[in-house]
């Protein structure tokens, strides 16, 4: 049995909760789909253990990620499914990555929703995942290989969410370069999905851009932002739905 670990994490809140499930069984192997290099196509056997985990972008699943996912291949492969998301929400993210998954020959097996500090708006579920978020995560994880040590039903797992999946167009706030960016390029190498421009990296392709963030987590220089006004806006809007501390959930 090989068990790995997959995620499309920009800002890396993703990865962290997916690492932390996937050491639960032992030692395994990563693949990043932030990292469009990194993609090739994948066949997974029948006794592996595929820990997959997305961020929630306005309760769907990013699709660069369900795009990068399409060449993988499982085979009946136990998969165990992580959503992040930043206190609001994570309403069809579950379903859809499932959904997608069990196309591609995946069996999905258990799944989890968590908590993790919100990549924009940072007051939101801030420093989470937290000891305590982690602990149960843990003890998530456990009860997860004690159903796969016990249950040989195959019983299908039951996950919240609706079809069609919520209409999501992306968010307004584009990072951009400041006055402090030194051409570096490092944001530009980095960028999911390459909208940013290799040959001058001040430049953002605004139709590309799917306000991941990963440009302003790994800026050299702290150069990239978001509009400070936009962010106050949205966060006003946001308020009502992310003040009240939401909790992880195990669906097993």
């Amino acid at each position: 049995m090989s068990v790995y670990s997959i995620y499309f994490s920009p800002t890396n809140s993703t990865k962290e909760i997916v690492n932390l499930v996937a050491n639960e069984f032992g030692s395994y192997q990563e693949i990043d789909l932030s990292k469009k290099e990194d993609m090739v196509d994948q066949v997974f056997d029948a006794d592996d253990v595929c820990v997959i985990g997305v961020p929630s972008y306005g309760g769907r699943v990013p699709g660069i990620a369900l795009e990068r996912m399409n060449k993988f291949k499982g085979n009946h492969t136990k998969a165990i499914l992580v959503v992040s998301y930043g206190n609001r929400a994570f309403e069809d993210t579950l379903k859809e990555l499932a959904d997608n998954l069990s196309k591609r020959g995946f069996y999905c097996f258990a799944a989890i929703a968590a908590i993790a500090e919100h990549s924009i708006m940072h007051q939101f579920a801030t420093g989470r995942p937290d000891a305590n978020d982690k602990k149960e995560l843990k003890d998530f994880t456990k009860k997860i290989i004690d159903k796969m040590n016990t249950d040989t039903a195959n019983s299908e797992l039951r996950l919240p969410g609706n079809y069609p999946y919520r209409e999501y167009n992306g968010v307004p706030l584009k990072p951009k370069a400041g006055r402090s960016c030194t051409g570096c390029g490092v944001c530009a190498e980095a960028c999911p999905v390459g909208a940013i421009s290799i040959e001058n990296p001040r430049k953002t392709n605004k139709d590309l851009c799917i306000s991941c963030m990963r440009c302003v987590k790994i800026c050299p220089s702290h150069s990239r932002k978001v509009n400070s006004f936009m962010v106050k806006v949205a966060s006003k809007k946001m308020n009502a739905a992310c003040q009240e501390e939401k909790e992880n959930e195990l669906f097993i």
